[in-house]
């Protein structure tokens, strides 16, 4: 199955290399090493019926609904990417495990290296737009966390930050340009689209959908003017840059205009944007490299040159660039990954990338330079090299897909680029390897590096020379699936040889060639070009002051904003809150008439006019007394009260049970947290503003009941009926809520709970390393004691607990067919744990639990939501959507036939996380003031 080729690297090598990274670096590398290998293997075993000109496809339901939904597919294009990304990143795995120092962290690097990897498979195997898109940001998250290994270094997070706003931001435009695709089409799913070209295209909605997929695109693969992300990345390891920026990340931007080209192409706007950007972005790109100082910049800015050209041939939109596109992707990234790890062992030896301080390098480090010399060759166009061919094929196309002022104006540009690409090509080599002597570099006598760091260079350059001289016997086969597969139609007969005749692109590229190295020459002569600083002469060019500028605008302005409106007010951001929901609820009601319905109103029994009393009471209590923290707390507890009455004269013991249990957890919890802040809030000063807040409370209450009154006054079809017939055929339960909370409704319980979770860990991230001191008095003066717990609490403690766990379990086997479940249960049994740490104190209630300052509870979380999402994933083995539970009646030993559902295990998740949760934000707010103040000498009465 496609499946397993993506969730190789993302469970199993992810998985494994965190694992083995603490125990040994060599088995970190093999285990991340051997799965690549499995999942290269996997897709070379599909090789032949695709090419044959055959399609995989799998598929299995997702989120249907929405069109999301888990369909892969391997056709020539897809087969191309993913051997790519599979085939490099071998090797990089190789390399890094002799480029990474010890103190650099192996598990690290190779997990996110490995989920990368898997994102990256995802990306050119979806079949399906939105799911397309969870891999397109899984690999912004995980570039960004690879760009910023070195977390430690300013301009490596700099970096990471930067990318992720750029490649993020065109992610989410490009969502929007898919959401409307899909509307228009009224499917996702890409290969059913290839049927519906001109409706899509017909359609108002098609231009924006296309500028906003484009824009996209441009960002990933940096292009201009959204290029500067990509040599800022540079600031990552060298395996980072060989990876992502050779052959992966930078290249999903065009894959995916080349996945999209037979549904975009053909209205003219595509061809017109395409060409224009890409060409633009060779020429200028490639001028900039020329000036770049550091090995890896010069490498960037070529590898954003060399996009440029791939971009523009898809936009020509002609057959033969269709195969010029594609052989480029496969020549480009042979020698820019091999030009990446040179740039890597250079760096490793001397310990400076820039090429001022370089030089002579030719004499102690031969094997080396020989290898740059012939990559570099590859990436001018040298003739007998890979990357001679694929420019010709592109002058080619250069000259003759194009008519009328661009005839000329093209060819022009595109041989100025070339000359360009040259011209840094020839600085790369002579300014690190001849150039005079060694210049003032931290290591003056760097050597051949282990032959493990330079093999997967030798063999990426072998494969330059081999394929230059044998293009149709190594690449050809490949080369034709893959492009027919991007034309959309069957090819025109080409031939990939060496030798084309005397025609007009290889005069093209002879002058190339000649002014290129000229070009150069001439800049460094009396090392003029030295003592050129390409952010002083091209920096608004070069983006990153325009990036800056950007930022920095935004963040003064979110400054000017936030003085205006962010003061530190609650009340002032509750007005704000409440002033804006009745001014948009008050617009679209002004012009009607609504009012009371005519649904028959039943009479208020004594009983819940009392309640009703009772909580306008306390409303008003709360309104007069709401400066007294802790005595406020208590009556809001009330009001839960209340609410958990008015559930069991509902007839909802479910919910009525939940809400008193988490009254009382959020009432510890609270008075956990204000016991952190004076007991008492100040008082307003101005008779203005309590009037003012008066006003706004009671227009809000009023407008809530008034929408209450309307709402209840009329009848309405109720769904109920369908889940009352549906809960035992198909959720195996007869406790209606429970089945809807893990079945019917379980991708919105697994929401929630990971949101708590989430919250949990923010509490946690937020408080760590805060300290307190506990207040020596009360405002009244009255010092606090802090004796020993009493012993009828301790008592009492120890004799909860265990009744309470055995009723967790009841409450929690009986919730798929009676009031209860894992929410329920895991709020009873945080209640009987809280009740230990205020019997027993922080220190020896989590001594007992072994909670290791909290970490264990974070685990529960962990295992929680691992639990619940695992189950839901454990449905798609079965080909059903996420989540969809099994239920039956096994007969089990000494217990006979007994029911169960599948839904159990999430609901085991739901019990874990709920527990985890709360008790990690309670050791972390108790661990804030555990300190124990010295003692007040005071004749008062404790408080």
């Amino acid at each position: 199955m496609l499946l397993i080729i993506v969730l190789l690297p993302l469970l199993l090598g992810t998985l494994a290399t965190l694992w083995l990274g603490s125990k040994s670096r060599l088995l970190t590398a093999l285990a991340a090493g051997l799965v690549t290998l499995a999942s290269l293997l996997i897709l070379v075993s599909h090789a032949p019926t695709v090419m044959a000109g055959g399609v995989v496809m799998n598929s299995w339901q997702w989120v249907p609904e929405i069109g999301l939904n888990l369909v892969f597919k391997l056709d020539g294009l897809s087969m191309m990417f993913a051997g790519l990304i599979l085939f490099i990143g071998l090797l990089i795995v190789i390399y890094a495990h002799f480029y990474l120092s010890p103190k650099d962290s192996v598990a690290k690097f190779y997990s996110e290296m490995m989920l990368f990897m898997a994102a990256m498979l995802g990306v050119v195997l979806s079949d399906n737009l939105l799911l397309l898109v969870v891999f397109w940001e899984l690999t912004s998250l995980s570039s960004f966390l690879l760009v910023g290994f070195w977390s430690h270094r300013a301009d490596a997070r700099a970096g990471a930050r930067q990318a992720l706003a750029v490649t993020g931001g065109g992610g989410l435009a490009m969502l929007g340009g898919f959401v409307l695709l899909g509307q228009i089409a009224g499917t996702y799913e890409i290969s059913t689209m290839l049927g519906q070209v001109a409706q899509i295209q017909a359609d108002p909605m098609f231009v924006p959908a296309l500028l906003l997929i484009l824009l996209g695109c441009f960002t990933k693969s940096a292009q201009f003017p959204f290029h500067f992300w990509l040599p800022d990345a540079m600031a990552a390891p060298t395996p980072v840059s060989a990876y992502l920026h050779s052959a992966t990340m930078v290249k999903a931007g065009v894959f995916l205009l080349m996945r999209l080209y037979p549904i975009l192409a053909g209205s003219g706007w595509f061809e017109v944007i395409v060409t224009t950007t890409g060409l633009v972005t060779m020429i200028f790109a490639a001028f900039i490299a020329i000036f770049k100082h550091d090995l890896k910049g010069l490498l960037a800015y070529s590898t954003v040159s060399h996009l440029g050209l791939i971009t523009f041939l898809v936009g020509l939109g002609s057959p033969l660039a269709a195969v010029a596109a594609v052989f480029h992707v496969l020549n480009h990234a042979t020698f820019k990954a091999s030009l990446f790890m040179i740039a890597g062992i250079v760096d490793h030896e001397t310990h400076s990338r820039d090429m001022r301080q370089l030089g002579g390098l030719y004499k102690l480090m031969p094997w080396v330079a020989t290898l740059s010399m012939v990559a570099a060759a590859s990436m001018a166009g040298v003739p007998l090299t890979n990357g001679f061919l694929s420019k010709e094929m592109f002058l080619t196309e250069a000259v003759v897909g194009t008519a009328g002022v661009w005839a000329w104006l093209v060819p022009v540009a595109v041989t100025l680029g070339s000359v360009f690409s040259v011209a840094y090509s020839v600085r790369f080599i002579h300014d690190t390897y001849f150039n005079g002597a060694i210049g003032d570099v931290p290591n003056k006598h760097p050597h051949e590096p282990p032959l493990g760091m330079k093999l997967p260079s030798m063999l990426l350059v072998t494969m330059c020379i081999v394929v230059g001289l044998l293009p149709a016997l190594t690449f050809g086969p490949l080369v034709d699936v893959a492009a027919t597969a991007l034309a959309g139609q069957p090819l025109p007969e080409y031939h990939l040889s060496i030798w084309h005749g005397f025609n007009l692109p290889l005069l093209m590229s002879v002058i190339a060639l000649g002014a290129g190295a000229a070009l150069y020459f001439w800049l460094a002569r009396g090392k003029w070009l030295h003592r050129i600083s390409s952010e002083d002469w091209f920096g608004p060019a070069t983006g990153r002051q325009m990036f800056d500028g950007l930022i920095d605008g935004l963040f003064a302005l979110s400054g000017r904003i936030s003085i205006r409106l962010e003061n530190g007010s609650l009340q002032r951001y509750l007005a704000w809150m409440f002033g804006a929901a009745l001014v948009m609820a008050a617009i679209p009601l002004a012009s009607t008439n609504i009012g009371t319905g005519d649904r028959v109103l039943m009479s208020a029994p004594v009983l819940a006019i009392a309640v009703w009393l009772l909580l306008l009471a306390t409303c008003v209590a709360i309104a007069f007394t709401h400066h007294e923290r802790f005595q406020t707390v208590v009556l809001v507890g009330v009001v839960g009260l209340v609410a958990s009455l008015t559930f069991v004269s509902l007839s909802a013991p479910d919910l009525a049970l939940t809400q008193l249990s988490v009254e009382v957890v959020s009432t510890v919890l609270l008075l956990m947290g204000l016991a952190l802040l004076p007991q008492r809030s100040p008082k307003e000063t101005k008779p203005v503003h309590r009037a003012g807040h008066v006003a706004l409370a009671l227009a809000a209450g009023a407008a809530m009941s008034g929408i209450a009154w309307v709402v209840l006054t009329r009848d309405f079809e109720s769904i109920s009926w369908y889940f009352l017939q549906q809960s035992m055929p198909m959720g195996g339960g007869t406790n209606v809520v429970n089945v809807i909370l893990v079945d019917f409704r379980g991708y919105d319980t697994f929401g929630e709970i990971t949101v708590l979770g989430i919250a949990a860990l923010g509490v946690l991230a937020l408080m760590e390393g805060m300290r307190t001191r506990r207040p020596l008095a009360d405002p009244d003066g009255r010092p606090w004691t802090f004796a020993a717990q009493p012993l009828l609490l301790r008592v009492a403690a120890s004799l909860v607990l265990p009744l309470a766990l055995v009723f967790t379990l009841y409450i929690f086997m009986r919730g798929h067919n009676l009031p209860g479940g894992g929410f329920i249960a895991g709020l009873i049994t945080a209640v009987a744990l809280v009740l230990q740490f205020m019997a027993l104190g922080q220190s020896k209630a989590e001594a007992l639990l072994r909670a290791d300052g909290g970490r264990r509870f974070v685990v529960w979380i962990g295992a929680g939501l691992g639990i619940a999402g695992l189950t839901g994933v454990a449905a798609f083995l079965f080909g059903r959507p996420f989540l969809t539970s099994a239920h039956g009646h096994p007969h089990v030993p000494l217990l006979g036939e007994l029911p169960f559902a599948s839904a159990a295990l999430f609901d085991l998740g739901v019990y874990l996380t709920v527990v985890g949760a709360t008790l990690l934000t309670i050791s972390v707010l108790g661990t804030v003031s555990r300190e124990t103040p010295a003692p007040v000498q005071s004749s008062g009465s404790a408080a």
